[in-house]
């Protein structure tokens, strides 16, 4: 995940997520409505640990309907510490796809048949990129695929840079997409305007789907400890955490 802090002066305590009134009127869609009987299903991930934070329920529920699952790791998520001697980016490159792998079993993922890619671009300069991550996207597509990403308006250069390459990867190759917002959430509710709320579609989640989620994302503890030296708060903040016990994903059809 590369999480700017929530504590600056664009998010306070009334946030989209706990606030706006639209949440209630989502309606409701099963998993299986999503994505059709047979249909592989492609998660696009800008950092690692965004799939946790996306869609780390539905990706439970989606294994448990046996659908081939490819994940896509764009970046390894190396520069979420700048300037760190604790986490320099050296460690993270190693530390962070452990993290990932950890996390995935928490979810309870198939390790053995996910089709794993890690896309090797750098985290924080995707924007520079874009025409290029459309055609590493679209080379790992099939027609019929059903792909999770960012939302391309979230509000983070990166997840919007791959939010607008996984679109133009599948009009390419005739793939489904369904976007994804995280920081979204964490807006002021005054610009809860902005969402397309008529898009938006709520995956419902039980109580244990939504601890897995949660058991999974504190696999990240790189992102769960700052670095106090350099004044580097958590990037995985409270808040996240706290978001992340609500009973429902929401995807943007």
């Amino acid at each position: 995940m590369k999480l700017a802090s929530l504590s600056d002066g664009r998010r306070g305590p009334e946030q989209i997520w706990n606030s706006a009134p639209q949440l209630a009127q989502i309606p409701p869609i099963s998993p299986s409505s999503l994505v059709p009987p047979g249909a592989r299903v492609v998660i696009i991930a800008p950092h690692p640990g965004d799939e946790v934070l996306a869609c780390g329920g539905l990706l439970q529920l989606l294994s448990t309907l046996e659908h081939p699952l490819q994940l896509i790791s764009i970046t390894d998520g190396s520069a979420s510490h700048p300037g760190s001697d604790v986490w320099p980016a050296s460690r993270l490159s190693v530390v962070r796809p452990q993290e990932s792998v950890e996390a995935l079993r928490r979810l309870g993922m198939p390790l053995h048949s996910l089709k794993w890619i890690r896309g090797g671009f750098c985290d924080d300069a995707l924007a520079g990129r874009e025409a290029q991550l459309s055609q590493f996207i679209a080379r790992y597509l099939q027609p019929g695929d059903v792909v999770f990403s960012t939302w391309r308006n979230d509000g983070n250069d990166d997840h919007e840079t791959v939010g607008r390459a996984s679109a133009n990867a599948c009009s390419l190759v005739s793939a489904r997409l369904y976007e994804l917002p995280i920081w979204a959430w964490h807006w002021p509710a005054r610009e809860g305007a902005i969402i397309p709320w008529q898009r938006a579609r709520k995956v419902r989640l039980d109580t244990w789907t939504v601890a897995r989620k949660l058991h999974a994302a504190h696999a990240y503890a790189s992102q769960l400890a700052g670095d106090p030296q350099i004044g580097l708060a958590p990037m995985l903040a409270q808040v996240l955490l706290e978001r992340m016990r609500e009973p429902y994903e929401i995807v943007l059809s």
